[in-house]
């Protein structure tokens, strides 16, 4: 299972989008609308309140942090009766490249500001992927803290870096949010591993584990039933009834779901050519990957590029 996990998450990578130290005084709180980013709070200093569509009120303290996969729209607030403003309306002032500062004045008084260092990231995996699909909504670090030593580690560093306040300390805290974003998921895949069923439990599957890995390493291949069979090492009749029972899908259907998604990525992320990337994927003509990919993804090729994805 452990193998079969590394291949499938070897291409898995976190990309950073913009990060902000927030300095905000009581009382105060900002709202994040839905977004295709995958969003990230570290609590450095102070406390404060969050709240989800799907958890009401939580409180976070100093150390805490809550990664959010797939961009689910939040508040997080000193109190919970201060009335909730867009982030996006904040004052920012450009530190670097990507990296900005929010600097709030108090209104009553000299207060001591909570310290927050938020990121946004883009994964390099397509939204549809069936591990970005089934993580939920907000994962927080602390949760998680047992499962991976190095998630403490790098709050501690993280914590560190805030209070020294050095020269190029943003720089160095996206780079470290780049690392705990990552853990925190790796932390998760490996307590989903224990209890989950579905698409992490083909994957501990060890005949099925060797299928999945094959199919998302080698989108480009014409996969067929028959070489799934002999990948899996079973005839045709049981690793069709095995994968669709477990998978919930037919193994053509899977495979076709893969190549869409590794399609858009290649269009809307690297710019490449429909007739290329159709090519690439084995298909005998242009026509006959736009009718897939319009099946699939909901809209045909050509719209990708201006469609932005996690």
């Amino acid at each position: 299972m452990r193998d079969t996990l590394t291949e499938i998450l070897l291409g898995l990578r976190l990309e950073g989008v913009e990060y902000g130290r927030c300095l905000l005084r009581a009382p105060w709180a900002v709202a994040t609308s839905a977004q295709p980013a995958a969003h990230f709070h570290f609590v450095a200093q102070g406390g404060c309140w969050l709240r989800t569509e799907t958890t009401g009120w939580t409180y976070l303290n100093a150390g805490d942090a809550v990664l959010f996969p797939r961009g689910a729209s939040h508040v997080m607030a000193s109190s919970q009766d201060v009335p909730a403003v867009d982030k996006a309306t904040l004052a920012r002032r450009p530190v670097t490249e990507n990296i900005y500062l929010v600097n709030s004045e108090s209104k009553e008084g000299d207060i001591e500001p909570d310290v927050l260092f938020c990121g946004a990231m883009h994964f390099n995996l397509d939204p549809l992927h069936p591990l970005i699909a089934m993580m939920p909504d907000m994962m927080r670090a602390s949760d998680l803290a047992k499962r991976d030593p190095s998630v403490p580690a790098l709050l501690e560093a993280m914590e560190r870096e805030i209070s020294l306040d050095r020269i190029g300390a943003c720089g160095i805290l996206a780079r470290l949010a780049d690392v705990l974003a990552a853990s925190i998921i790796r932390a998760w895949i490996e307590c989903a591993c224990s209890d989950s069923s579905g698409w992490i439990a083909a994957v501990r599957c060890p005949q099925l584990g060797k299928v999945l890995a094959a199919i998302h390493t080698q989108p480009e291949r014409d996969w067929s039933v028959a070489e799934l069979a002999h990948v899996m090492g079973a005839s045709r009749s049981s690793f069709n009834e095995k994968f669709s029972r477990m998978l919930g899908v037919s193994p053509a259907k899977y495979v076709a779901r893969v190549k869409m998604f590794q399609a858009r990525q290649w269009i809307a992320r690297d710019n490449m050519r429909i007739a290329v990337a159709a090519n690439r994927l084995g298909y005998d003509s242009e026509a006959s990957f736009s009718r897939a990919f319009k099946r699939i993804i909901g809209h045909p090729p050509s719209e990708a590029r201006e469609a932005e994805i996690v």
